[in-house]
């Protein structure tokens, strides 16, 4: 990794219905995020939020994706704020806002690599359609959108698509699949870690496997860390949580091995929502678990 990092916030709340995660990247700054990297010896740059555009009261592109013309302008902006930070040789890590925000991050994430690799820590696939979502809610499209599935207008965000391909992207977490992405993870056969997995493996077994297999075949690899990932009883404060997910020890120990195996290019952190939170928690926890991914040791 490279020891400067910029810190982007996307303060989005569009992508779906529950207020809050729009406040999610101020809650990660007063967390204390800029001075627990500048502990470790990173040069950090915070580069402030970028703007968020609101939608208009009547939906003129006649689509079921709520907010679409909204979240795709405003991923058009993060997209040409990563690549801005990428083109300086420095690190992005951007912090969310709901995971609709990966749309940007990864179409400025993966410009400048031919086979970019993506870890998703996430409950959710986020592999939805316009088709296949029950909702529309753009947070559960990102990593399709990412494939090059979707509406045109996200799928064009930077000019070229797809941003990744299937046999670039490992999901650690997975425990809520709707149909259509059981059905999309099945026919472009996407390596998918389940709660099942990590439980039988453990998770040590399970980050070996995820390293080894991105880091030969790719020449970049994103993280997206969803906290919704993580077991509600560590992180209360998401959208969506999901019973039975991963502990707080063992997202430390997820984060350390990606840090060992030094083959981050980029990061983010989303969907903490604060309104929902306990004293912060949530916040504290990516903190954290920041911590550990950038080399924090306990001695």
């Amino acid at each position: 990794m490279s020891k400067q990092i910029s810190i982007i916030g996307a303060p989005m709340d569009l992508g779906q219905s529950r207020r809050g995660v729009d406040m999610g990247p101020s809650a990660i700054r007063y967390a204390g995020l800029v001075s627990r990297l500048e502990a470790i010896g990173y040069e950090v740059e915070d580069c402030g939020d970028i703007e968020i555009s609101r939608p208009e009261k009547e939906n003129h592109d006649h689509s079921s994706l709520k907010n679409l013309k909204a979240v795709t302008e405003t991923n058009e902006r993060l997209y040409q704020a990563v690549a801005e930070v990428i083109n300086k040789k420095r690190f992005p890590l951007v912090l969310g806002g709901d995971h609709s925000i990966a749309i940007g991050t990864l179409a400025g994430a993966a410009k400048p690599y031919q086979n970019l690799g993506v870890i998703w820590y996430d409950a959710h696939g986020d592999l939805n359609t316009a088709e296949t979502s029950p909702s529309g809610n753009i947070h559960g499209m990102p990593l399709a959108v990412s494939l090059g599935l979707g509406h045109p207008s996200l799928t064009s965000i930077g000019g070229y698509q797809p941003k990744v391909k299937p046999e670039n992207i490992v999901i650690i977490g997975a425990r809520s699949l709707d149909k259509g992405e059981r059905d999309l993870i099945r026919k472009e056969n996407i390596r998918v870690y389940t709660m099942h997995e990590i439980d039988r493996l453990g998770m040590t077994a399970v980050m070996e496997e995820a390293i080894h297999y991105l880091k030969d075949r790719t020449d970049g690899v994103h993280l997206s860390l969803d906290l919704d990932g993580l077991d509600p009883s560590d992180a209360p404060g998401v959208g969506t949580p999901v019973l039975g997910g991963i502990s707080y020890r063992e997202s430390h120990l997820a984060m350390e091995m990606l840090s060992e195996a030094d083959i981050l290019t980029s990061a983010e952190f989303v969907e903490v929502n604060p309104i929902l939170d306990e004293k912060n928690k949530t916040a504290e926890a990516a903190v954290a678990l920041a911590g550990s991914l950038f080399g924090e040791k306990l001695l």
